[in-house]
């Protein structure tokens, strides 16, 4: 092949790629000696979304390191301008290797290319393929033959998953893995840990949850899943009977799990809840959830909202807003409606004396309702929640103009009021 030696090896790593059969890439003896080059880049050969791809790993002299990926269709194009820049590269294959030198003067020498060329145009016969996945399979807290999610549907009296429950079982293994970082936030001891699934619905978390707290950390637990529909809250109590994790008593305190039908804002609030969780309660449902959790004092509160109607359609019309620009597209409407409803759920949190954060829950791929707010309670001075009150005002003014305390009466109930004591970690 003729072409600039860059050219020509990019052209190798692209074709020893698709036959599957690159090792590594390693680029060495970075050019530049002021340290803004990475002192060595490697790639492997890996498989992302069923996508041949070369990831990249940068290790920089201050010991930091940055990734990034390229599609085999990217590498002639990126690959020459990158090589430029370093004096040694070299290319390792289940078939040969081949290296790109550059001495002092900038002249190039690339060996290998030829026995490495001819090895290409043998038929590929069977041989091993070097591909492997990108993202290795997690080691998850739930592995599918736990009896609950036979009985709720996700698996097989095999524990095989099913097929069309994946997303579900990796939803549930996800939200697991929050609650195990959260885990040091509960009280701990002999005392039975009580947990609040708000809005259950069929109540995947509350089986899932009720497994992990007593199976894996060996705790007592009493569990209150509550919603609106009777036939799904009896539904659940039969499931709860045949896992065996119906109600009972151990050293007097009630153990087990109870579903109650009702309003979330009746719960009794002789005893803060140790975690509150709510996995897609619908809309304003999200926010009676997270005032009643707070108003319990709950130390912990994971929530996944879903539906963000409510604000959206209290914005302004784009001509009386500053925001007319996002407002007067109906599908970026939506989008900052959502985005602003999550924001404000944090900082009306913030305002009662809990860390908040929002992260990803699992692969957008697997649902689009994909925020979890986090939230536990801290040590939070009287001065810090009074500038989080005003932050959550002034946002709610922002977007709403006087329509803003109407908006906290409908969804919170109350505003957060100016005299918070401080909250005891």
């Amino acid at each position: 092949m003729i072409g600039a030696p860059t050219e020509v090896l990019a052209e190798l790593v692209r074709e020893t790629a698709e036959r599957e059969c690159l090792r590594r890439l390693v680029l060495s003896k970075p050019l530049s000696r002021d340290g803004e080059l990475p002192r060595k880049i490697s790639a492997r050969l890996t498989l992302h979304r069923g996508r041949r791809v070369l990831y990249f790993e940068e290790s920089y002299p201050t010991g930091r390191v940055r990734q990034f990926a390229l599609s085999t269709s990217e590498l002639l194009s990126a690959l020459p301008p990158l090589f430029a820049r370093y004096g040694q590269i070299d290319l390792l294959t289940s078939l040969g290797d081949a290296a790109l030198l550059r001495s002092a003067k900038g002249s190039e020498t690339l060996r290998g290319e030829r026995q490495l060329r001819a090895h290409l145009a043998e038929p590929a016969g069977e041989g091993l393929s070097l591909l492997e996945p990108l993202e290795r399979e997690p080691k998850r807290i739930l592995v599918g033959n736990e009896p609950f999610l036979f009985a709720l549907g996700i698996s097989d009296k095999n524990g095989r998953v099913h097929d069309k429950r994946q997303a579900k079982f990796r939803q549930i293994n996800r939200f697991l893995e929050y609650v195990a970082e959260l885990y040091g936030r509960l009280p701990s001891g002999d005392a039975p840990l009580l947990v609040y699934d708000l809005c259950c619905g069929k109540s995947y978390l509350s089986f899932a949850l009720y497994h992990y707290l007593t199976a894996v950390r060996s705790r007592r637990v009493f569990l209150l899943g509550m919603d609106l529909k009777d036939d799904v809250m009896s539904d659940c109590r039969r499931i709860a009977l045949q896992c065996g994790f119906g109600e009972a008593t151990s050293d007097g305190a009630p153990i087990g799990m109870r579903f109650l039908s009702g309003d979330v804002r009746a719960l009794p609030k002789d005893r803060a809840p140790d975690l509150v969780v709510s996995l897609h309660a619908c809309d304003v449902a999200t926010d009676i959830v997270l005032s009643s959790a707070a108003s319990l004092g709950a130390s912990v509160i994971l929530s996944t909202p879903c539906c963000h109607r409510y604000l959206g359609e209290r914005l302004p019309g784009e001509k009386n807003s500053p925001l007319s620009f996002i407002l007067s597209r109906p599908k970026l409407r939506l989008k900052l409606a959502e985005a602003a409803t999550d924001a404000i759920r944090c900082l009306y949190l913030e305002a009662l004396g809990y860390r908040v954060d929002a992260t990803e829950l699992v692969d957008p791929d697997d649902t689009p309702k994909n925020t979890l707010i986090r939230a536990y309670r801290t040590q939070t001075s009287a001065k810090r929640l009074a500038e989080k009150r005003r932050e959550l005002r002034a946002a709610l003014t922002f977007l709403l103009g006087e329509g803003a305390d109407a908006y906290i009466a409908e969804t919170f109930g109350e505003f957060p009021k100016g005299d918070a004591e401080n909250v005891p970690d």
